[in-house]
């Protein structure tokens, strides 16, 4: 059991790497299309700030991915440990296959919903759906659909302050300002993005150490903080770039401005979710807050078939996440018995 154990953990910082890896897009991808800062600056400034953003605003989101979506101790009571960790198992590889998939095809999603999605595959194959928690995941699939609208609507309405605000002053003038400032609400929003996404990985290596004994209840330890920190940070400064050159520049064009509003209104909506403990996707608040900014000039400034098609894919992630996950868990039941 310690074996299968110990490749779970390191199974999930392999999701944790590919998280940032795939997810690099939501910090840099503003910066990049608006030339404030080079590729290889960006993907620096955005791994720094995935690292230091879980010191900022405690472990929530950690909480509720570890006992919120599934009744962990529930599942423990009933099921062997073994059991339970190839149900972990198989929630991760659905995650992964998915990031991989989307990855390939620059379609920027979220590693978030494909782990739920995983865990609640996993879960149902193992012990059927009673022992999903009904709430926790009424609450995730509420806010896929809220936090994009929220990042939508409120760099809209920042955009809009600013272009009143500037009116009188030069394009020149204004984008000297924001090219600046950009620098600022990126890494802010790098900072947002290593906070809520490592906190992910952070509470499936936490219920897997309380399932093997090595902790008694759910505290999440300060190594595995670090080393969720480091690994998603290390993921982010190789980049997807597949998946920036769809955020940079295929959804709509972008000004500094712009850029600086879709990551600061973005921002907002993530600490506010963390606050919560709600784990809510970083791709889906940084994609509406880019819609949003472009529709300040008009509907058509907007790539609304690219977009569709991005949130056709927010959709399929659970299910998909889910089916793999339980194929999974009974493949490697079958192998692993």
């Amino acid at each position: 059991m310690i074996e299968l154990l110990v490749l779970t953990i390191i199974l999930a910082l392999v999701f944790d790497f590919l998280n940032g890896f795939h997810d690099s897009a939501n910090a840099i991808s503003t910066v990049v299309a608006t030339r404030v800062m080079t590729p290889s600056q960006a993907v620096s400034m955005a791994a720094f700030g995935n690292l230091i953003g879980p010191l900022f605003f405690g472990t929530a989101i950690a909480a509720t991915i570890g006992t919120g979506i599934i009744n962990s101790a529930g599942i423990q009571a009933i099921v062997p440990q073994q059991e339970f960790i190839i149900m972990i198992l198989s929630a991760l590889i659905g995650a992964i296959v998915w990031n991989v998939l989307t990855w390939y095809f620059g379609i920027p999603v979220s590693s978030s919903h494909a782990l739920i999605g995983g865990l609640i595959g996993a879960a149902l194959a193992a012990v059927g759906p009673d022992f999903l928690v009904v709430d926790g995941i009424a609450k995730v699939l509420i806010f896929m659909v809220i936090s994009p609208l929220l990042g939508f609507v409120a760099s809209l309405l920042l955009a809009l302050l600013v272009m009143r605000t500037f009116r009188k002053s030069t394009p020149e003038k204004i984008n000297k300002w924001f090219r600046k400032l950009q620098i600022f609400s990126a890494f802010f929003y790098s900072v947002t993005h290593g906070t809520n996404d490592a906190q992910k990985t952070m509470g499936i290596i936490t219920i897997l150490l309380v399932v093997g004994g090595f902790l008694k209840s759910f505290d999440v330890p300060l190594w595995v903080i670090l080393v969720c920190q480091v690994s998603i940070s290390l993921g982010t400064a190789l980049g997807g770039w597949r998946i920036v050159k769809t955020m940079a520049h295929k959804i709509t064009q972008l000004r500094p401005y712009q850029g600086f509003c879709a990551e600061t209104a973005g921002g907002v909506v993530l600490v506010g979710m963390a606050h919560f403990g709600i784990p809510v996707s970083t791709t889906h608040a940084i994609a509406g807050g880019i819609m949003g900014v472009g529709s300040t000039k008009g509907a058509k400034n907007v790539r609304w078939g690219l977009s569709r098609n991005i949130v056709l894919a927010w959709i399929i992630t659970i299910p998909f996440s889910a089916v793999v996950g339980a194929i999974c868990f009974f493949a490697l039941g079958k192998i692993l018995a």
